[in-house]
């Protein structure tokens, strides 16, 4: 993929990009491990206090840092000035907490301690081009460490951007770097020494192939990959508003969102209340320019996304799923994809198998709880889910239960800076935000203090 700049509401080609030299990335890498010394005995406060500068500069930018997210990847508008706005709560949440999560932990007058390891390399995705990165290089820069981001090739500008954020926040040279390559020459520098860690969010391939380069390397990983969400309806569960906050939880960034409920379960004694109003917000649902404030679906950021979506769509209806509404690419020009819905899924068909990454939904019957969690937790990924049930019986079965790091009870999934993120099976390891998040990037150290021997010992 050329590193450029491509609208996807109108195809045109914006801005390209060369790819750093050779000699250009081995110079970025030595001067971060240079920044790296510095930084990680500066002390906390002062870190802290460049990424609360960093989280000013997004809320007061937000606006600007929104329309280049919506240009290069076309989510509306509206959200992206949001996703900027969430980026600056998170800097202010470390920049508040990070003493507290470094400071040592005594153990009847022994200690841990929390020891930033050194650079860490971010191989982030276009999806949340802000976000994703954000949410591990505020709580990798207060830790100590120093950032490296590999950001996708299609949002090279929301990466100079994120740069040049830390740049003018007043982060020495060198703490956080941006690095334009193409992803043929990742493996390289995960081998590099001066790569303490890596941390990659993206599709279950790349995840397979980051864990085992840097596996060789003996170096620790962070894996955010694909979700395929459970949305669980049960009988007792307010109806209209489950099936207003599942259109939004479906079409969230256009549909192309890790945590975005994919698959809606609905018990069949209420299926039918709930299909019908589904379909009908979904269908209601304005396609069109980002920028325009009425939009609610802008186009998907490849067309590449709208190819596969449409296959896989296919494939789906092909095996004996049947369309709702919407099924189909929209003409004329632009990366755009009618809101959709499927049912009567054969397993065998790629909506119930496969992580549809646009604005497609999965609608799905079931009998009972045990078999609504059944088809729940019939999937490769482990992301996150959500249930909607005022039966307290019901909650403690999905809180148990259902396979995700996250779960969410009447409410649509999402993530915050003060709670951990991440997923179990194929949707990765480790966590991101809040302490946890912090802590996968230091070195945990335990030290012990015995009084030495008194007098001579020869």
């Amino acid at each position: 993929m050329p590193i450029a700049t491509i609208n996807p509401a109108t195809g045109e080609t914006v801005r390209t990009f060369d790819a750093l030299s050779e000699s250009d990335v081995a110079a970025r890498l030595e001067r971060a491990a240079h920044a790296f010394q510095q930084w990680r005995v500066t002390p906390v406060s002062e870190r802290a206090a460049v990424v609360a500068r960093a989280g000013e500069i997004l809320e007061k930018d937000k606006d600007r840092f929104g329309r280049l997210m919506t240009l290069e990847m076309g989510k509306p508008l509206r959200a992206a000035i949001e996703e900027a706005a969430k980026c600056a709560l998170a800097c202010r949440y470390y920049a508040e907490h990070a003493s507290a999560f470094v400071a040592p932990l005594y153990v009847d007058g022994d200690e841990v301690q929390y020891q930033p390891l050194g650079a860490v390399l971010a191989i982030m995705p276009w999806n949340f081009p802000f976000w994703q990165v954000i949410r591990f290089a505020a709580p990798a820069l207060c830790a100590g460490n120093v950032g490296i981001l590999k950001h996708a090739s299609n949002v090279p500008q929301c990466a100079l951007a994120l740069e040049d954020l830390f740049t003018s926040a007043g982060a020495p040279r060198g703490v956080f770097q941006t690095l334009l390559i193409g992803s043929d020459r990742v493996d390289a520098i995960i081998a590099d020494a001066r790569i303490a860690a890596v941390t990659l969010t993206g599709s279950e391939p790349a995840g397979r192939h980051v864990a085992g380069t840097a596996g060789k390397h003996l170096k620790k990983t962070v894996l955010e990959l694909g979700g395929s969400d459970p949305f669980v309806v049960m009988p007792s569960a307010d109806i209209a508003k489950a099936a207003d906050v599942a259109v939004k939880a479906r079409t969230i960034n256009n549909g192309q969102s890790c945590i975005a409920a994919k698959r809606f379960i609905v018990h069949e004694r209420v299926a039918k209340k709930f299909t019908d109003r589904f379909v009908e917000r979904m269908r209601s649902l304005r396609v069109g320019d980002p920028i325009q404030p009425d939009t609610d679906i802008g186009p998907l950021a490849t067309r590449q996304i709208v190819d596969d979506l449409e296959k896989q769509v296919a494939e789906s209806v092909r095996r004996g799923a049947r369309v709702l509404t919407g099924g189909k690419r929209v003409s004329g020009v632009g990366n755009y994809f009618e809101p959709t819905v499927l049912t009567d899924i054969p397993t065998e068909s790629p909506a119930y198998r496969d992580e549809m990454f646009g604005p497609v939904a999965a609608l799905f019957r079931a009998r009972d709880l045990d078999d609504a969690i059944r088809i729940a937790n019939d999937t490769s990924f482990g992301l996150a889910a959500a249930a909607w049930t005022r039966d307290q019986g019901e909650v403690d079965r999905f809180i148990r239960d259902l396979e995700a790091g996250t779960v969410f009870i009447n409410g649509m999934v999402a993530s915050d800076p003060r709670f951990p993120f991440g997923g179990v099976k194929h949707s990765g390891y480790g966590r991101e935000l809040g302490p946890w998040g912090l802590h996968e990037f230091v070195n945990i150290k335990t030290v012990r203090r015995q009084a030495a021997p008194s007098g001579n010992t020869e």
